[in-house]
């Protein structure tokens, strides 16, 4: 029996709330952005994100050792898995809808 070595992580949302003066809303939200001071954060532990796996190795003693496994789809988190799925659904729009059986040279004339 293989032993794994498993990293899982879920994301736990730290929010602050400060007012801040501006001429629009947009203004508003670019300096709540820019902000780098996070002094008065507040953890919103009723809302943290899943558990999801970010990385695994077999047979190894401790984390970042041993060689890296592909992680499954069903374990990793679901906006990384919405983000392969949204890759692949525009590789497949880019392509030109065309008749089963002809070239794209045949379909573009």
């Amino acid at each position: 029996m293989s032993r794994f070595v498993v990293k899982t992580k879920y994301h736990l949302p730290v929010y602050r709330q400060r007012i801040y003066e501006a001429a629009s809303v947009e203004e508003a939200c670019r300096l709540a952005v820019d902000d780098e001071g996070w002094e008065d954060e507040e953890m919103d532990s009723d809302t943290w994100g899943e558990t999801f796996v970010t990385g695994i190795s077999e047979n190894a003693e401790g984390a970042y050792q041993g060689v890296a496994l592909m992680i499954p789809a069903a374990f990793q988190g679901t906006l990384q898995r919405k983000a392969d799925l949204f890759e692949a659904l525009v590789v497949l729009i880019r392509e030109p809808a065309r008749p089963m059986g002809l070239s794209r040279h045949k379909f573009e004339r």
